[in-house]
């Protein structure tokens, strides 16, 4: 299965685990693809998928990533240094902050890049370093974030199926389908017609520092991640011993605090533009490539744009293939956009400020929709 390709990278190792689960074949006069799937994108997207292996495309640059995590050290010293040498006054106070928050968002795209298995061709090399980035560097649980990831890509915008899309129907009403379907079932958890104001100040600054900072600590003990745990204090140990040495218990707290929301919310705008816009609906049993096309987009290339999104600009190109390595996505773009166009299927690209609102503009649609909905008789 294509999804099955796209996850593993040693897949000579995990076709033994499936062996075991083996219960037949097919019969000879059965269809190889089930009637909701697309067999001939299919079929082309494994020769573009065959084409990209050719090409070399799903091997990193060891040197790419390396300096990647070479600028996240540097900045997260940096921002350690400036109250070590200027002090704790307002002015270092703030660009100690705004490193710190660089360094860990930067972080956590490398991170998902580990997680992906796309820095090393060997996997336990990456579940190491993964380890230190998303532990040690930024304090969460590595094996929870691929826990929820995973089943992200798997079925992005499914409801029930993507963790991602779970704030729907308590925080906010998603999707042109499930809005209509909130309204005229009378429910209602939250103003929804007013979701588009109220997102700004919810969701981007305290996913991180509420949701995100609780749960991957549940996780991580309830499924006794005890190894992750271990390493998660380390970054606590770190951050309260290194920066408690030079800030009062009061501006310590508060530089946790706002790193963590500017974090956040820089982490939300970036990870919701390609996905909330789009098609949010129950699993239909698309074949991979329709699955994947309906529930992301992309946002134009550019210098910054790749820094400033970890590459996740390219989401399209991501989500067809989440093991190659990020630095290679704009060499696939091209021949992704041709296999789209032979199918007659959008590749939507956008610029940056077009795709932050339209994450606004598709709330704003959405809490209409229910609020019609609502008040119809």
């Amino acid at each position: 299965q294509d999804a099955f390709v796209a996850f593993h990278v040693d897949k000579v190792l995990v076709s033994k685990y499936l062996k075991p689960l083996q219960i037949g074949e097919l019969a000879p006069d059965q269809p190889s693809i089930e009637p909701t799937k697309n067999e001939m994108l299919v079929k082309d997207f494994r020769e573009l998928r065959a084409t990209v292996e050719r090409m070399g495309l799903l091997e990193p640059n060891q040197l790419f990533f390396f300096l990647l995590l070479a600028h996240i050290l540097l900045l997260d010293t940096a921002a350690w240094l400036i109250l070590f040498y200027f002090g704790t006054s307002l002015l270092p106070f703030i660009f100690s902050l705004l490193l710190l928050t660089i360094s860990q968002v930067q972080a956590s795209w490398l991170q998902h890049d580990l997680g992906h298995l796309s820095v090393f061709r060997k996997t336990k090399w990456n579940h190491l370093l993964h380890k230190f980035v998303m532990c040690h560097l930024i304090g969460a649980s590595a094996k929870w974030w691929t826990l929820l990831h995973s089943q992200h890509h798997a079925k992005p915008n499914c409801f029930h199926k993507d963790p991602d899309i779970d704030m729907h129907p308590f925080l906010f009403t998603l999707g042109k389908k499930f809005s209509v379907e909130l309204g005229i079932k009378k429910k209602k958890y939250m103003p929804y017609n007013h979701q588009h104001k109220y997102f700004f100040i919810t969701l981007p600054p305290l996913l991180f520092p509420t949701y995100f900072h609780c749960h991957t600590f549940y996780i991580a003990y309830t499924k006794k991640y005890w190894v992750d745990l271990a390493w998660m204090l380390t970054f606590y140990i770190r951050f309260f011993y290194t920066y408690g040495s030079l800030l009062e218990t009061k501006t310590l707290n508060s530089l946790i605090s706002l790193h963590r929301m500017l974090e956040s919310s820089w982490f939300v705008w970036v990870s919701q533009m390609n996905h909330i816009p789009m098609d949010i609906d129950y699993d239909k049993n698309l074949d991979w490539v329709s699955t994947q096309l309906q529930a992301t987009c992309n946002v134009e290339q550019s210098l910054f744009n790749d820094w400033f999104t970890g590459h996740l600009n390219f989401q399209i190109e991501h989500h067809l293939f989440p093991s190659m390595p990020r630095h290679n996505y704009w060499k696939v773009a091209p021949l992704v956009k041709s296999l789209c166009a032979k199918h007659g299927i959008e590749y939507q690209c956008k610029p940056l400020l077009t795709a932050f609102a339209d994450i606004v503009q598709s709330l704003k649609t959405s809490g209409e929709l229910w609020h019609d909905a609502y008040l119809h008789k």
